[in-house]
C-alpha cells in the first residue's frame, strides 16, 4: 500500500512537471512570436503599404477569447495600444497577445503554486490560498511591468541616436538630397549603430514611396515614438513643407536649439549630481571612513581599559 501511495506521488510529481514545462513552453514560443525582429519588420513594412494584413493564428485562436482578456474600455485599451506602440509593437493583434499572456501567466502560475504547495506540508490552506491569489496578481502584473521597461529602453535608444540622425539628416539636405532620399540615407547609416531608429526612419521612406503624404508620414513616425524631441522635429518639418520653405535652413535651426537642449539636460544632470550622491556617501562611503579612521583609537581604548 506504501509502494502504491509513493508510486502515485511520484506520478503526481511528473505531471505537474511536464505540465509547468508545457506552460513555460507555451510563453516562450508567445513572446519569441512576438518579439521576432524579421516578424516586426515585416509588419511594419506591411503597414507602410497601407494593406490590411491577414490575420494570424494566434489572433484567430484569441477571438472567442476576446471579450474575458481584453478590457472593456475602449479608454484603457487605448491607453495599451498606445504603450505597446512606443514599445515598437505596431500589429494590431499585439493587444491580445499582451493579455493572452497576462491571462495565461494570471492562471498558471497559481496551478505551478497549488502542484508546489505538496512540497510544503507546514502551510495551512488559507496561506496556501493567499499565495496563490499573489502569484496570480503577480502573473497579471509582470507584462505590464516588462512593457514599461521596453517602452524605457526604446525611447532612450531613440533618444541616443537622433543627435546623430538629426546631424547626418542636416548634412544629406544640404548637399541636395531630397527629403526622402535624405531620410533613406540617414536610415542606412544608422542600420548598425542605431537600428531601431533606423527602422522608424525606413517606415517613414517606405511610406512615402508607397503614395501616404509626407505630412501624414512624418506624424505616424512621431506617434510611433512618442518623443518630444522627434515630435518637434516633425512639427518644424510639416510646417516647412506646408509654408514652402527651405528644409536645410530649418534643420540648421533646430538643429542647434536641439544642441543647446543637450547642453541644457547635461548642466541639469550634474547639477543634480551632488544630490544623488548624498546617499551612497553616507551609507557606503562615510562608515568604512570611521571604521579605518576611529577603529584604531576605539581598539587602543578597549586595550587599555581591559588593561587595568
Amino acid at each position: 500500500m506504501g509502494n502504491f501511495a509513493s508510486g502515485s506521488g511520484n506520478w503526481i510529481i511528473v505531471i505537474w512537471a511536464a505540465a509547468a514545462g508545457l506552460f513555460f513552453l507555451g510563453i516562450t514560443v508567445m513572446v519569441g512570436r512576438v518579439m521576432d525582429p524579421a516578424r516586426r519588420r515585416l509588419e511594419q513594412l506591411a503597414s507602410a503599404t497601407a494593406t490590411p494584413s491577414a490575420p494570424s493564428a494566434m489572433g484567430e485562436l484569441l477571438k472567442p477569447f476576446a471579450r474575458l482578456l481584453l478590457p472593456a474600455g475602449g479608454t484603457e485599451r487605448g491607453a495599451m495600444t498606445e504603450k505597446l506602440r512606443y514599445a515598437g509593437y505596431t500589429s494590431d493583434s499585439a493587444v491580445q497577445y499582451l493579455y493572452a499572456i497576462k491571462g495565461v501567466l494570471g492562471l498558471g502560475l497559481p496551478l505551478i503554486w497549488y502542484g508546489c504547495s505538496r512540497f510544503f506540508p507546514t502551510l495551512s490552506t488559507g496561506r496556501i490560498f493567499f499565495f496563490a491569489l499573489a502569484a496570480a496578481f503577480v502573473g497579471m502584473l509582470l507584462p505590464n511591468k516588462w512593457l514599461d521597461r521596453r517602452v524605457a529602453a526604446r525611447q532612450k535608444s531613440l533618444r541616443n541616436g537622433f543627435p546623430d540622425a538629426l546631424d547626418m539628416l542636416t548634412v544629406c539636405v544640404e548637399s541636395g538630397l531630397g527629403l526622402a532620399a535624405a531620410i533613406q540615407r540617414v536610415a542606412d547609416e544608422l542600420e548598425i549603430s542605431h537600428p531601431e531608429l533606423a527602422m522608424e526612419l525606413a517606415q517613414v521612406n517606405a511610406q512615402m514611396r508607397a503614395g501616404v503624404e509626407r505630412e501624414t508620414a512624418l506624424r505616424g513616425l512621431a506617434e510611433r515614438t512618442g518623443l518630444d524631441d522627434i515630435r518637434g522635429l516633425v512639427g518644424l518639418l510639416v510646417q516647412t513643407l506646408r509654408f514652402g520653405t527651405g528644409v536645410a535652413d530649418a534643420l540648421r535651426v533646430y538643429a542647434n536649439e536641439f544642441r543647446d537642449k543637450r547642453m541644457q539636460r547635461a548642466e541639469e544632470a550634474a547639477a543634480k549630481m551632488g544630490t544623488k550622491l548624498i546617499f551612497p556617501l553616507v551609507l557606503c562611503l562615510f562608515p568604512c571612513f570611521f571604521v579605518v579612521a576611529i577603529g584604531p583609537a576605539v581598539i587602543r581604548l578597549v586595550e587599555a581599559f581591559s588593561g587595568h
